[in-house]
């Protein structure tokens, strides 16, 4: 089989090219942890500060919420729709628990599904 030159390049440059990152963050791990960016994990390390301080307890990472269960229709199953937020945890001060979200891009499927996480829960997402 003969490539030509054009075809040739592309497949060796998607050979060696490791893939940029769609949103330009990059995916770091603390402490065994794989955080989505850099900013992500400068704030799980804010939060542990925070921990010890006594002013919160109780952190939870990539803590999910359900938003709509899974139901069928037609004979054919559809999915749960659920929101994984970055950080829950509970404020000493407010007494309740506060979801916090550390955001760099404000997607379409975010804003949608902040809302109806708002909506379900009646509590805000703090955006980082």
């Amino acid at each position: 089989m003969k490539l030509s030159k054009k075809v040739y390049n592309k497949l060796l440059n998607n050979s060696i090219a490791i893939k940029e990152n769609k949103y330009k963050n990059k995916k770091v791990i603390y402490n065994g942890i794989k955080f989505d960016s850099i900013k992500e994990k400068n704030r799980y390390i804010q939060l542990l500060y925070l921990e010890k301080a006594g002013l919160i307890k109780d952190i939870k990472l990539q803590y999910e919420f359900e938003l709509q269960p899974a139901f069928t229709l037609n004979k054919k199953k559809i999915r749960k729709i659920t929101y994984i937020a970055d950080f829950y945890y509970y404020d000493n001060k407010l007494n309740d628990y506060v979801v916090e979200d550390v955001k760099g891009i404000r997607t379409d499927v975010y804003k949608l599904k902040k809302k109806m996480f708002e909506y379900k829960y009646q509590k805000e997402i703090i955006e980082i």
